[in-house]
């Protein structure tokens, strides 16, 4: 065995449901899709010492890695086969790993079991997906922590420069010492500093029950592996019920630096914001980072005014190095959510009130077709013009690290995206900014890009 290898038997920690003997044998068939899922998802989380964010780099370094459930009179178990050594401590592994990788087979074995095995989403009205986007976070137990508006969710990239990390650890810190909790996307970066800050915030203000609530998918996970200070991890089954479980069970979102993932997580809660239906639903919105990341927020400012109008500006603010006031500002917008909820009979737990177009919801799989007929003009509505903005940076962040948008990239060429061209010159400009700032790749990696700006 290699020195970075182990073996090990692993048990739950707490409860973990039985799983039936057909659920066994479809996680065991090593040649079925499923196991494939829950190989590639455990991976991920037990390489938690990794800073690659190439996730097929991952599956050749531990080609050799084998997992396996074991059912027993007493409950279900997991056989590992030389999993990566940092996920262990003197041959023990360490607990929040333990407590992730059981997350992953809840999930998974949840999600395919229930939808998409026995009742299919291929048609699913949008009510429907809402429900399921519902079923799938209580099912990981995610409302019994959530009381009260005080869930801040925080968004940004994984390849972010020193000093903005750093500013995203003072932003935690803040929002951590007002007894706000926090959710990112899990991975490191600007979804591991406000966590790391909030948790020293509160075990200054002596909370035990603080909530560092993670929400990633299959696609992204082994190129973000969960951070440790991840106490609730739950994996939704596309980046579509990710984004929708972020401003479900948010209260408001800061957003730090980042990439094209960031950006599409930007124009997805404005494309939102901007639907008629939403005109009166306070959400709290900041765009903050330290003085040195002025000019990207200017430049996402500046996109967005072109692309979108004055209107979607007026649905955020921008503060630059001052971290105070940024917490200051999401704390007082809890107290309008909370007066709105009360007002509404709306839960707490849960964003029902929010409207969320289904062309945010349906599952946009970024092949070269599909990516070739999006509608990126300004004759239609601007949340719809907005949703296939989205629809064109996730197609990119699938060409950066997504494993099958990584093969796509690697068979076919880069993707063509088509367009107005006033509107394509303004997103050419913007990726070149990111690429520029290294803001696509992890700092020292080479970055190709995956796309190709091609104006009608």
């Amino acid at each position: 065995m290699y020195e970075d290898r182990i073996d090990a038997l692993v048990a739950p920690k707490g409860a973990l449901e039985m799983l039936s003997q057909d659920e066994i044998a479809r996680l065991s068939e090593e040649s079925g899709p499923l196991h494939d899922l829950f190989h590639r998802c455990a991976l991920a989380i037990l390489n938690c010492g990794s800073d690659s964010d190439d996730p097929q780099a991952a599956m050749e370094e531990f080609s050799d890695f084998d997992i396996r459930i074991v059912q027993q009179e007493r409950g279900v178990k997991l056989q590992l086969k030389n999993a990566p050594s940092s996920a262990f401590v003197d041959g023990k592994m360490i607990s929040s790993v333990r407590e992730m990788l059981f997350s992953v087979l809840r999930d998974i074995i949840f999600t395919q079991h229930e939808y998409l095995l026995e009742r299919g989403l291929e048609n699913a009205s949008s009510e429907k997906l809402t429900n399921v986007v519902f079923e799938l976070l209580r099912n990981a137990d995610v409302f019994r922590r959530i009381k009260h508006p005080d869930m801040v969710v925080c968004w940004g990239g994984h390849s972010i420069a020193r000093h903005e990390y750093d500013y995203t650890k003072r932003v935690g810190h803040e929002l951590g010492l007002r007894e706000l909790n926090i959710c990112t996307g899990c991975g490191p970066g600007a979804m591991k500093g406000p966590m790391k800050g909030a948790a020293i915030a509160h075990a200054k203000q002596r909370i035990k029950n603080g909530v560092y609530l993670g929400l990633t998918e299959p696609g992204i996970i082994a190129a973000e592996s969960p951070n440790p200070i991840v106490n609730q991890l739950v994996i939704l089954p596309d980046i579509e019920k990710r984004l929708e479980a972020f401003v479900r069970v948010g209260h408001g979102i800061v957003v730090f630096p980042g990439g094209a993932g960031t950006a599409e997580e930007i124009l997805y809660i404005l494309g939102i914001l901007l639907h008629p239906k939403n005109a009166d639903v306070p959400f709290p919105l900041v765009f903050t980072g330290p003085k040195e990341s002025a000019e990207y927020f200017e430049q996402i400012h500046a996109f967005i005014g072109d692309v979108l109008g004055v209107e979607a500006q007026a649905k955020y603010r921008i503060i630059i190095e001052d971290e105070v006031e940024v917490a200051r500002i999401i704390k007082q917008g809890m107290e309008e959510v909370r007066q709105y909820r009360r007002d509404h009979q709306d839960a707490f737990y849960y964003n029902w009130k929010l409207h969320i177009p289904e062309e945010f919801q349906y599952p946009f799989e970024p092949t070269h077709d599909n990516v070739r007929e999006l509608n990126l003009h300004f004759n239609q509505a601007t949340h719809l013009l907005a949703a296939d903005l989205r629809r064109a940076f996730s197609s990119i962040v699938a060409g950066n690290v997504k494993a099958q948008g990584v093969a796509y990239i690697k068979e076919f060429g880069p993707f063509e995206i088509h367009g107005d061209k006033a509107l394509l010159a303004k997103l050419d400009t913007l990726l070149q900014a990111f690429v520029r700032q290294q803001r696509m790749k992890l700092p020292g990696s080479a970055y190709v890009p995956c796309y190709r700006v091609i104006t009608d």
